[in-house]
């Protein structure tokens, strides 16, 4: 029988996903990872206990938030993502705009997790599509 993967990852066992928002106002963690450095070290602090992908999100979704412009949430994930995976982590990337999930890819994320499906921006299906990114 072959194995199930997922972002290389065989399905055999439940993954685990760690979440690092790099939003001032997100209700998971209240903005305890800003900083690039703090958002680092919790990175590595998950991985190191366990954390399989890392899912970095530069725009906070909780109900009521205020949207963030492109090239803000591009400088708050897109260093993180870059970081997290010179680390050698699975990097997820949660964006609702294209340019966002491209510099993101770039920057060596390889899990794609979009809140609205893909739906908020018309460029986020044919980008996903051309990534080959689950």
């Amino acid at each position: 029988m072959s194995s199930v993967t997922f972002a290389g990852l065989s399905l055999e066992k439940p993954r685990i996903f760690g979440i690092i928002n790099v939003t001032p106002d997100s209700f998971s963690d209240g903005g305890d990872a800003l900083a690039l450095e703090d958002a680092l070290r919790r990175g590595k602090a998950m991985l190191d206990a366990g954390a399989d992908i890392l899912d970095v999100g530069g725009e906070s979704t909780r109900p009521g938030a205020a949207p963030v412009g492109i090239e803000d949430e591009i400088a708050r994930a897109v260093p993180v993502v870059r970081g997290l995976s010179d680390l050698g982590a699975k990097v997820s990337i949660d964006p609702r705009h294209a340019p966002v999930m491209e510099a993101a890819i770039e920057a060596g994320a390889t899990i794609i997790n979009d809140v609205t499906a893909l739906s908020h921006d018309p460029d986020s299906l044919d980008l996903a599509v051309a990534s080959g990114l689950p």
